[in-house]
């Protein structure tokens, strides 16, 4: 018994102390294609793994007794392994990197989407119906349309058919023939190879071989075997002439790869900051329901003195009900702080899992935050002229930006050559050969034909293919073709929008510069205003607690009245509310700080390839023991 109490222990173990265990990669499986696979995979499907629904193992860790007992760095690491934002970013590296195959082959990009999801606002603590919204910023990534040259198919192209025919057709003049039914049979085998390259050469070669076999005795072989071979070369000189022209859609297609990774770091900082401000959100609202169940117990105590007080005949029995109101007020104000923390619980489980309220064990566990928030006696904020440089290094958006630019220039070379004429070169040569057996129909009596075949055809198809191998019978093409359009204004046109849109792209990278910067001061002057605002509502939550004991004091003597005393536990329980806001206030703008200035990853130890795989290394926080 006690080894099968091992045996299932062990791996129950390990389950709980690898918080690493993956959901499943997203993988591209390439097909086997089994025997012959060198030749058959590439007409086969390649297989997408399925979505992974369940949880890392990191969560079941965190959870004891019905409480899912939560750090600040397990909630990051949480959403890092579970999030579906970011779970659904995951995917478009992989869409630009099929884009960009598709790029290689001579073929449109199909575009990637751009679009980040900011993460739901928290729970209000003004109302218990609060309304939680998702702010979404999109930006569309589309597909290209050809515009300039087209792109050369690069993939190379090999086909081939074989044509068997039996023909037979009458004949009005059967001197033509020799008969007035002529029957032909004919099979007919061709091969080609096609290739196109980036400096817009097109390469064919082709072979053709017929067997012909007719009823007629005025043909010298009959059947005969014919064999040709021919190589066509075309290069454009002018239009559709360079490097840069045919390979700008796979250099777009490249951009898009860095932008798709930009456009994952960006939903990984919106969603991690998103994260921290729910935390510390969270962290506030609990706190509030400290200080609620504080005032409330104050209520209670000041409604006790006052109702002894009323049965020894010391005070009005009005105060009674003065102090029932206050004590009913501290009760909603607990209940209104309490639903704010259910409601943030449930909007920080749908952030971190997979499934959300779905699983019945996490929609009914409570979550414990064990960080609480502490407030620094000054805030070390670097030079400004340092958060604009790493803001100007590490904001995503501004690398985005500057690939657009770069692909606004790369697609003008493409719509500048297309206005130049259409000047080709084309050449072609060709070899023939020709064998058969000699025709063994006779011709009919004084007719006066006699078969004279050269004995230099009198073969089978070896000797035509020799003929071929040898070039007896070669035939020189070369020529030129021009197109010269007049007027020219569609390519005119495009090259217009395109220089148009590039002006576009480097006034929205100027634009997106200058917010970015803006970004920064505004961070700055918010968190020196959140500093501001939570020493105020410290020394204002301080000053209330004093006045409060003293009124209580003053009431205890006969000098003070009920309502100044409930008056002076009003104004506590609003200092101490203030004073929760400013904490999470000052939470929020050192986030804030380290999203303007793109720091926010390494500020909290987040490495960007764990996140693209969807395991955090880092071990879950130990439990705090057990009461």
């Amino acid at each position: 018994m006690r080894r099968l109490q091992r045996a299932i222990a062990i791996p129950c173990i390990l389950l709980i102390a690898s918080p690493l265990l993956p959901a499943d990669d997203i993988r591209i499986e390439k097909p086997k294609g089994g025997f012959m696979g060198f030749l058959t995979h590439q007409f086969q499907a390649p297989a997408v793994t399925p979505v992974n629904w369940r949880d890392s193992s990191r969560l079941a860790s965190l959870v004891r007794a019905g409480k899912i007992y939560l750090s600040l760095q397990d909630a990051i690491a949480l959403a890092l392994e579970n999030n579906l934002d970011i779970e659904s970013e995951r995917y478009v590296p992989f869409i630009a990197q099929a884009d960009l195959k598709r790029s290689l082959s001579g073929s449109l990009s199909r575009g990637i989407s751009t679009s980040v999801t900011q993460g739901p606002a928290s729970a209000s603590t003004a109302s218990p119906a609060a309304i939680i919204t998702t702010g979404v910023v999109t930006q569309v990534g589309s597909g290209l349309s050809q515009l300039g040259p087209n792109v050369p198919t690069l993939d190379p192209v090999v086909s081939g058919g074989l044509t068997w025919a039996h023909v037979t057709s009458p004949q009005i003049n059967p001197f033509a023939y020799g008969t007035n039914i002529l029957t032909t049979t004919s099979t007919i085998f061709s091969a080609m190879y096609s290739q196109n390259f980036l400096h817009g050469t097109t390469v064919q070669l082709s072979f053709t071989n017929n067997f012909v076999y007719q009823n007629t005795y005025l043909n010298f072989l009959n059947p005969s075997r014919s064999a040709s071979a021919q190589l066509f070369v075309a290069q454009p000189l002018l239009q559709g002439f360079s490097l840069a022209v045919n390979n700008r859609y796979i250099r777009i297609a490249k951009n898009n790869t860095k932008i798709a990774d930009s456009v994952f770091e960006q939903q990984v900082i919106a969603t991690v900051s998103n994260v921290i401000s729910l935390y510390w959100d969270l962290v506030s609202f609990t706190e509030n329901v400290r200080y609620a169940q504080q005032n409330l117990t104050l209520a209670e105590e000041n409604y006790n003195d006052n109702k002894k007080q009323v049965e020894i005949g010391t005070m009005a029995p009005i105060e009674i009900t003065t102090a029932e109101a206050e004590l009913a007020a501290r009760q909603q104000d607990v209940t209104v702080a309490e639903t704010s923390v259910l409601q943030q619980e449930t909007i920080l489980k749908s952030v971190l899992t997979h499934r959300g309220l779905m699983d019945p064990v996490i929609a009914e566990a409570r979550i414990v935050p064990t960080d609480s928030i502490h407030i620094p006696e000054r805030d070390n904020i670097p030079p400004l002229g340092d958060l604009m440089a790493d803001a100007m290094t590490f904001r995503p958006e501004l690398r985005q930006s500057a690939l657009n630019v770069d692909n606004s220039k790369i697609q003008l070379q493409g719509t500048h050559n297309e206005l130049l004429p259409s000047l080709s070169i084309v050449g072609m040569l060709m070899n023939r050969g020709l064998a058969g057996l000699l025709n063994s129909i006779e011709p009919p009596p004084g007719s006066g034909f006699a078969n004279e075949a050269d004995p230099f055809f009198i073969g089978g198809n070896p000797l035509a293919w020799e003929q071929v191998l040898r070039r007896n019978f070669p035939i020189y093409r070369l020529f030129f073709s021009l197109n010269i359009p007049f007027r020219n204004r569609a390519a005119q046109s495009d090259y217009v929008h395109d220089q148009l849109t590039l002006r576009q792209s480097e006034l929205a990278y100027q634009k997106q510069e200058k917010q970015v910067r803006q970004d920064v001061i505004n961070a700055v002057n918010s968190l020196e205003q959140a500093r501001a605002q939570y020493e105020a509502a410290a020394r204002q939550a301080v000053l209330q607690r004093e006045t409060l004991d003293a009124e209580q004091k003053k009431f205890r003597l006969g000098a003070s009245t009920t309502y100044l005393v409930i008056q002076a536990q009003r104004d506590l329980a609003l200092a101490e509310s203030n004073q929760v806001v400013a904490e999470s206030v000052y939470q929020k703008a050192k986030v804030n700080l380290d999203v303007a200035t793109g720091r926010i990853l390494p500020a909290h130890g987040i490495n960007i390839e764990e996140a693209r795989k969807g395991v955090v290394s880092r071990g879950p926080s130990a439990l705090p023991p057990a009461r």
